[in-house]
């Protein structure tokens, strides 16, 4: 398997079980009575799936963000700001009649 997949999985792997163990968190703290929610109602189930799933989605593209970020070099000496300088440009303004 390409390096850069292997990374893309495990970020996505590690994302994911970050989001179920923060899910698991907003559940066990009862975060704005979300516990009940889930729990208590017959299709709860598919709600805290559906919390577990996009919150994967999110916490997997953060974590591959990341791993891309740290595997620049040291050193790497690339130009920053941009190459232009800025230019001065006289406007003319004209007084307005009340």
């Amino acid at each position: 398997m390409p390096k850069l997949i292997r990374l893309y999985v495990t970020s996505a792997l590690a994302g994911f079980a970050l989001a179920l163990a923060f899910v698991a968190l907003l559940l066990a703290l009862d975060v704005a009575n979300l516990r009940h929610l889930v729990l208590g109602t017959q299709t709860g189930w598919l709600g805290g799936l559906l919390l577990v799933v996009f919150n994967g989605i999110v916490f997997a593209g953060v974590q591959f963000g990341i791993a891309i970020m740290r595997m620049a070099e040291p050193g790497d000496d690339a130009p920053r700001g941009g190459l232009h300088q800025p230019v001065l440009i006289p406007v003319r303004a004209e007084r307005r009649r009340p």
